[in-house]
């Protein structure tokens, strides 16, 4: 085994998890997650068949990644935050054909008690602060906060908020690493060197 488990957790047969990943205490990995390299899944996670985490993720205590959850490379997933997969659900009404993807890219922050309402695409290093509640696509960088989640400003790569309109021209470096970062109406870009 190529990677660490804690005696408490169960990890069905035909779970693939990557060299180096941590998993801990009262987690589950079902049998069909493809989980990358050097993950960390906290305490009582649960991670469903139909889910792909990607290298280096961190996903905190009590995170239950259902089915058609897909984690790209390096995405935090702050403590009790939820994911969902079915838009409507009904205990009595069986709705496991109506499962809607949800896509979370690279580098993106999920804050803790945040909520994902299944269907979205959450754009690469975009910031979902605590207890929101995102029911429609994120832009990439952008910071989003409240009931519905709404975008109040961008994120670096960093993780550090940058000195940006929400919308318009501009262009701004990032104090911390000195990156390049490009405004273009609505979407910002990294500038790469």
């Amino acid at each position: 085994m190529s990677y660490n488990k804690h005696e408490s957790a169960i990890v069905d047969d035909g779970a693939v998890i990557g060299e180096g990943s941590r998993v801990w205490h009262f987690v589950h990995v079902c049998g069909g997650a493809q989980i990358g390299k050097g993950v960390s899944l906290g305490q009582n996670v649960f991670v469903g068949n139909k889910v792909t985490i990607g290298d280096q993720c961190k996903i905190q205590n009590n995170v239950s990644v259902y089915d058609n959850v897909h984690l790209e490379e390096g995405v935090f997933c702050g403590p009790s935050m939820v994911f969902t997969n079915v838009y409507n659900p009904r205990s009595l009404i069986e709705r496991k054909d109506q499962y809607r993807d949800t896509l979370v890219k690279k580098g993106a922050t999920l804050g803790a008690n945040c909520t994902i309402v299944c269907g979205v695409t959450i754009g690469k290093y975009a910031f979902v602060g605590a207890g929101a509640v995102v029911n429609k696509d994120v832009p990439a960088y952008a910071l989003m906060v409240g009931v519905p989640a709404k975008q109040k400003g961008w994120m670096s790569e960093f993780g550090e908020q940058l000195d940006l309109p929400l919308q318009g021209n501009a262009e701004v470096t990032c104090p911390h690493t000195g990156a390049k970062y490009t405004l273009n109406g609505t979407q910002l870009s990294k500038v790469e060197m």
